[in-house]
């Protein structure tokens, strides 16, 4: 699987760090953690690729992620906490969450916005100003990474296609072409299993069927 496609190492040991702590595979995370440093990783990238599932995954599985990182940090003489890499305040984390959402999506976004009944409109302010607002706008990962990670942490919830086919084409609006995603979803295969592998590929092959 680390011989498939066109991601380098760094690449993949963190598609492989958020698909375990997806999983909550915990034992396996403390050794991709001293994986991924291996490789040039930095403890912010790690750190970060871990936050980036949160949305997803929910606060208690990420916090329970983060204290195996910690931990192996700890072995390895790395001073925590790690530098803060918040972009964002109270006071505009909506709006530059939003910004973050057209970038990567579009004009869609204002429309569903727009689309959403008015009983569940704050599901989609919660949208831009936690998922967007609080974690695409943060240092440490380009946009490009973190789409591409939350594709991967998308495929490997399992039961999430109609997600996974937006994110398909996030990725191919921020950049990231067929055989990169082909390549991630591969990576993800051996932890994830061939089931959710196999509808991550149909979603990619729905949403970009000439690529």
């Amino acid at each position: 699987m680390f011989h498939q496609g066109n991601l380098d190492d760094q690449q993949r040991e963190l598609i492989t760090l958020v698909v375990l702590v997806t999983n909550q595979t915990l034992p396996q995370i403390r050794a991709h953690v001293h994986a991924a440093l291996n490789v040039g990783l930095t403890p912010v990238e790690i750190k970060e690729a871990v936050y980036q599932c949160a949305p997803y995954i929910g606060f208690p599985k990420t916090l329970n992620a983060i204290a195996e990182v910690n931990e192996v940090f700890k072995t390895m003489n790395i001073a925590l906490p790690i530098e803060n890499q918040r972009n964002v305040e109270e006071d505009d984390r909506f709006e530059k969450g939003l910004v973050a959402q057209v970038e990567i999506f579009g004009d869609v976004i204002r429309q569903n916005r727009k689309n959403a009944p008015a009983n569940q409109s704050h599901i989609q302010d919660y949208l831009s100003s936690f998922c967007f607002g609080d974690f695409y706008t943060r240092g440490g990962l380009d946009l490009k990474t973190r789409e591409l990670l939350t594709l991967c942490i998308l495929s490997s919830l399992g039961g999430c296609e109609s997600q996974v086919k937006a994110h398909v084409q996030g990725n191919h609006n921020v950049g990231n072409d067929k055989e990169t995603l082909i390549a991630a979803i591969t990576q993800c295969l051996p932890y994830m299993g061939f089931p959710r592998t196999l509808n991550a590929l149909q979603s990619v092959n729905d949403i970009m069927p000439k690529s």
